[in-house]
């Protein structure tokens, strides 16, 4: 996936998302730099730096769903962090660094559930032979050497015989006692403040250095293989080059989306603010976006080539408000546009997985076939639209507002109404919203 060329990459981002195409050509020029980086010689990919992108825009027009988008896409690790979390040292709060860890979890994250797949067909081999032990015990007794020979290969039969019927399903019924180790509870040594600098797995140690404790539990084939198959994967998985793959792929395909940046700009209000460390904040995070070398549990991880994607309103800041050094390492600048009453109507209908596709799958399990028609289509993109214009305007997550107020009664009443069909027209959304949408103070309180 990784060698998509620019255009391809749009094409995907926009059976998903709406419009926007100049944000989705800057991250796919982004995705594509990166492949292009990857074929340079040693001695030129060494000065080549990936370029960051700001988004600027309302909310729910999109600069977090085409960041995540464009991660699936890839395979990459991706941490989606606010920057209003994080303060300056020697405030209370979440120091920048740590962000860089949570691209190292996610980094594990990804190359465990790849390793996991890999070693599965191994670990399946492994939980049917221990199965098998399970289900058919040599005896304790030693046979006399005249009989040694034929009942070992009697053994070899019926435990061959065995197998077949586990192969077939035919065992998943039976009982087993099969030995589990039992997990200790989970005991909060430190409390969280001051420890994140210091970035050491207290409860992992503590587990190491308590003894294990055994139970015996009776389950029957088909849960005991579920159980075993866990136990014989995480014993094959090496957490070693798990670890050092991790921070390789974060450090050449890590993406961090850092949202809400406008609200560490001083912007207009100036002079003094409630949010004291805001300046601080920025100074931090300059070192981070420059490149540098952050300390982790699992190992050092450089960050020169982690792409950083910064969103954020900027109504009432902007991103010169930045500092200067910042402002630098941000150097490509897309401006994402409100949503109009046809994005409304065309994210409701386009999309793979639009809302109206959702709900209809979710009642589809109580037995009701739920259908919008193009004029309920209509009518629910215009009140979208419309209570986005008068009231707050959230985007495209108005519609979630506005279907869901629209669908409470058939959501309710949908095991009832097993077998029927459901049309959502025009007379059925302005029969359930025309009320709500023309008192102002009810619709700013309900949608």
């Amino acid at each position: 996936m990784q060698e998509l060329t620019p255009r391809q990459i749009v094409e995907q981002l926009d059976s998903h998302i709406i419009g926007q195409t100049d944000a989705k050509r800057a991250v796919a020029v982004a995705l594509r730099n990166r492949w292009r980086w990857k074929q340079l010689p040693d001695d030129i990919r060494r000065e080549v730096t990936p370029k960051n992108i700001i988004m600027i825009g309302p909310t729910g027009v999109g600069k977090t769903e085409i960041t995540r988008r464009l991660a699936f896409l890839t395979g990459a690790p991706l941490v989606k962090v606010e920057a209003t979390k994080y303060t300056e040292v020697g405030y209370v709060g979440r120091d920048v660094e740590s962000m860089v860890r949570d691209l190292v979890e996610a980094a594990i994250r990804l190359v465990k559930a790849s390793q996991r797949t890999q070693m599965q067909p191994r670990a399946e081999q492994r939980v049917e032979e221990r199965l098998l032990d399970l289900l058919l015990p040599k005896g304790d007794t030693t046979p006399s050497p005249s009989t040694e020979p034929a009942d070992e290969g009697r053994h070899v039969r019926i435990r061959e015989k065995f197998r077949d019927m586990l192969r077939t399903g035919g065992l998943e019924d039976r009982k087993i006692e099969l030995r589990v180790d039992q997990r200790h509870t989970p005991v909060q040594i430190f409390s969280n403040m001051g420890m994140e600098q210091m970035d050491v797995d207290f409860q992992n140690m503590f587990e190491k250095l308590m003894p294990k404790q055994q139970q015996k539990r009776e389950l029957t084939v088909a849960d005991a293989r579920k159980l075993l198959l866990e136990q014989e994967i995480e014993a094959l998985l090496d957490r070693d080059a798990i670890h050092q793959e991790a921070i390789t792929l974060a450090e050449q395909q890590g993406i961090i989306f850092i949202d809400e940046m406008d609200k560490i700009c001083g912007g207009e209000e100036g002079g003094k603010s409630v949010d004291v460390s805001r300046q601080g904040v920025q100074r931090d995070l300059l070192p981070i976006v420059e490149g540098t070398t952050v300390q982790t549990r699992y190992g050092n991880v450089k960050t020169d080539h982690v792409l950083f994607i910064a969103a954020g309103a900027f109504h009432r800041a902007r991103p010169s408000d930045l500092m200067p050094e910042l402002q630098g390492r941000f150097p490509i600048r897309v401006e994402l546009q409100p949503l109009t009453r046809d994005d409304f109507f065309r994210i409701l209908t386009e999309p793979t997985s639009s809302m109206t596709r959702q709900y209809a799958a979710m009642l589809a399990t109580d037995g009701v076939e739920l259908n919008f028609t193009r004029d309920g289509l209509d009518a629910i993109a215009d009140v979208a639209w419309q209570v986005n214009q008068t009231t707050q305007n959230i985007g495209a997550r108005r519609l979630h507002t506005i279907l869901e107020r629209l669908l409470e009664d058939v959501s309710f009443d949908a095991p009832q109404l097993r077998g029927q069909r459901i049309d959502i027209d025009a007379a059925y959304v302005h029969d359930k919203l025309d009320a709500v949408v023309q008192t102002e103070d009810l619709s700013k309180f309900i949608l």
